[in-house]
């Protein structure tokens, strides 16, 4: 629960007077006349989408982490919207949650439902997979990380992201360039260069002296540095690609054509635009390197907010008006990388550093007229944490006056190949490693297979030491083949992708096929030191909830709110709807018309208002991926996956019954869909006989799932 909000906001005065100190004195440069948003209401917009960081309290008595950030949290309450109630897709991973959220689209519309890293079927012998990353260009091929060169997957053309139609799905940053709007990126996945292989020999050309520098691995760290990160997505005749060193950003696949576009990609292009008198300086007045001093850069894991803010602040005031701004964690030490206990020293020093960067990103953009009154601004995160760890030796501390200390702190490492093994499963599979691990066995057999449903048997009963607690406990809390996959979103249009079983966990676990080596060969689990204490991935409400905050022109003051269920998918639409631009697709999510202000609807979603909001409740609740519909139809699959009964009558019954849901739900939800987007982008107010049908109909699919056992 949220409480005690006195102890968070004694910090404000401090931040806000170091924030006015601080502000940059850089020149401003004015967004192009020719970009219009919201009939030229909104001159900027600026996303932010944090790793991890939570608007709820990991300890009752520690402020949140957005708490401890009162410079971000009244920016976005004082006159905005922060719901308390934003969901993720599953599985809920960084790469997949953020694709999800700058496109509206389900990682079975990208490709990336199974994140951070995946695998796909080879052609090889023994019919194993190999492992590769969702953490690339929008248009690389697949990243393979078993091949000696990372963009030659085998046997398999796809693309990395690839959409329903096995195609390359359509880019977040084209709504804005056709506009006119020149559309920055500070980390935001996939539409920055995020590898060295392939993404510089594709982007300059594979004879380029920037690919000689990429495919040096002499100089590994300051390609990194030189050219992942950071881009440019121009609009025509931008000001900005004539003049610095662009290239052409091609999208074959782009509904419509995209043609006569150019882009600038990494610091050594950008840093000039970004700050002509020198290196790139972060908000606290350093010059912005990574670990190894190369100027450029700083790599993910340096996206805390002095640095990310501060590339934000600089596109924002060189000609840049959109801009989608990743930042890193606060729960990991950013010096070990090692996993922290809520009101820790450092967590502590961590969030006072990103409440005093906001304070100056917000002066510095004030001092250059990019406020509340012109400007749209989004915040959110990927997903929410479960803390993996005791309570704290003083379990009296609050973090701010006292700090807390922890004598255990870190996730408990289980083997799941050698569980299972225990169990009698011999079949050879793969591991996708997670606290949700996705399981690909050879040959990617039918899910009615012998050794399939043993597989899923023995996966139903295991048990195992929680070394955190000294427990055995369930390892296993729920289990999903492709057919229950489809109804959550996660079967993509790589068939090569489709796994065998989703097996969601018990959070406390980071379930692979092996151990860390310090862990010796006789255990099955153990805690290893200085690792990770924060799982997500999995299904839980801690992990599968966050935030999402708008504030500027049109956005409705709510404040802090939690009477609004969102999706991740419904962040896009809606800030379409803000901005009065046009999507060229349809996104799974919708509009959230109650976040916006009765006088910037337009008349279409006015009308029937009550209606449409819920036509809209109804449309999230069925097709949600952690919304009751999801959650009923996996506790079944569940069931399903486990059940032991003679011939399996229960299984194939089940199954049936799921495979039967679903194609309601994907009816209803295609009829919704059409309403719901006639309402927001087409000028056609809702039907109310026909919403009230959908409406019911909806209700009765919730109750039939509810009704499974």
């Amino acid at each position: 629960m949220l409480g005690g909000g006195v102890l968070a906001l004694g910090m404000v005065a401090g931040g806000a007077a170091a924030a006015a100190a601080a502000a940059p004195s850089s020149p401003s440069s004015s967004s192009p006349a020719a970009c219009r948003m919201a009939g030229g209401k909104i001159k900027h917009v600026i996303y932010i989408q944090f790793d991890n960081v939570h608007y709820t309290r990991d300890n009752p008595r520690v402020p949140s982490d957005l708490q401890q950030m009162p410079n971000l949290l009244t920016f976005i309450t004082s006159s905005g919207a922060l719901l308390s109630q934003e969901h993720t897709p599953l599985i809920a991973h960084t790469a997949n949650d953020i694709v999800t959220s700058e496109t509206g689209l389900y990682g079975s519309g990208t490709g990336t439902a199974v994140a951070n890293e995946y695998h796909y079927y080879t052609s090889a012998a023994d019919g194993s997979s190999d492992e590769a990353g969702d953490f690339a260009y929008w248009t690389d091929p697949i990243v393979d990380y078993f091949t000696s060169y990372a963009g030659t997957p085998v046997g398999d053309s796809h693309t990395t992201l690839v959409g329903h139609n096995g195609k390359n799905p359509p880019a977040p940053w084209v709504p804005y360039t056709r506009a006119g709007c020149d559309f920055g990126s500070v980390a935001a996945a996939d539409t920055e260069l995020e590898n060295q292989a392939p993404d510089v020999a594709k982007v300059f050309g594979a004879k380029s002296a920037d690919a000689k520098e990429a495919d040096n691995p002499k100089l590994s760290a300051k390609a990194a540095a030189d050219y992942e990160g950071l881009s440019v997505h121009c609009a025509r005749q931008s000001a900005l690609c004539a003049k610095y060193h662009s290239v052409p950003d091609t999208l074959a696949a782009e509904p419509g054509g995209y043609h006569g576009y150019r882009a600038l990609f990494g610091a050594k292009y950008l840093d000039p635009l970004m700050s002509p008198a020198g290196p790139v300086r972060s908000l606290n007045g350093a010059v912005i390197k990574d670990s190894a001093g190369d100027i450029g850069f700083p790599g993910y894991d340096g996206m805390t907010g002095p640095s990310a803010l501060a590339y934000t602040l600089d596109m924002q005031t060189h000609g840049v008006p959109v801009t989608f701004t990743y930042l890193s964690d606060v729960h990991d030490s950013w010096t070990t990388g090692a996993g922290l206990g809520p009101g820790s020293a450092q967590y502590e020093s961590q969030l006072r550093t990103e409440n005093k960067a906001f304070g100056t990103f917000f002066s510095g953009l004030a001092a250059h007229g990019i406020t509340k009154a012109n400007t749209l601004f989004v915040v959110t995160a990927d997903e929410g944490d479960h803390f993996v760890g005791g309570a704290p030796s003083n379990p009296g501390c609050n973090g701010v006056t006292v700090v807390c200390h922890y004598k255990n702190v870190g996730e408990v490492d289980g083997n799941l190949t050698g569980m299972l093994a225990a169990k009698g499963v011999t079949t050879p599979f793969d591991v996708q490693a997670d606290s949700a691990p996705i399981i690909y066995v050879h040959h990617q057999p039918g899910r009615t297979t012998a050794a399939v449903r043993a597989l899923e048997r023995a996966a139903a009963k295991l048990t195992a030491k929680d070394v955190a607690t000294g427990k055995t406990v369930r390892v296993t809390n729920y289990l999903a083949d492709p057919v229950e996959m489809k109804l959550l979103h996660m079967v993509t249009g790589d068939p090569k992708r489709t796994a065998t079983l989703a097996l969601f966990g018990n959070p406390d676990f980071w379930l692979d096929s092996s151990l860390p080596a310090s862990c010796g060969t006789k255990v099955l689990t153990c805690e290893p030191a200085g690792g990770d204490a924060w799982n997500h991935g999995d299904v839980a409400s801690k992990i599968n909830t966050t935030f999402l905050g708008f504030a500027g022109p049109g956005v409705r003051h709510l404040g802090a709110t939690g009477s609004i269920w969102s999706d991740h998918t419904d962040i896009q639409p809606t800030m379409m709807e803000l901005l009065g631009l046009r999507d060229d697709y349809t996104p799974d999510g919708r509009v959230l018309p109650e976040v916006i202000k009765p006088s910037a609807l337009r008349p279409s979603l006015k009308a029937s208002y009550p209606t449409l909001v819920r036509l809209g409740d109804a449309f999230t609740a069925i097709n949600a991926a952690v919304g009751p519909f999801g959650l009923d139809t996996l506790r079944a699959s569940t069931v399903a996956l486990s059940s032991t009964s003679a011939s399996d009558v229960t299984y194939t019954k089940l199954e049936s019954l799921l495979a039967g849901l679903g194609s309601q739900r994907d009816m209803l939800v295609a009829g919704m869909k059409t309403m719901l987007y006639g309402a927001a982008f087409g000028g056609r107010p809702v039907n109310v006989s026909k919403a009230d049908d959908l409406i019911k109909a909806a209700a009765d699919l919730l109750s039939s799932a509810k009704a499974l056992p």
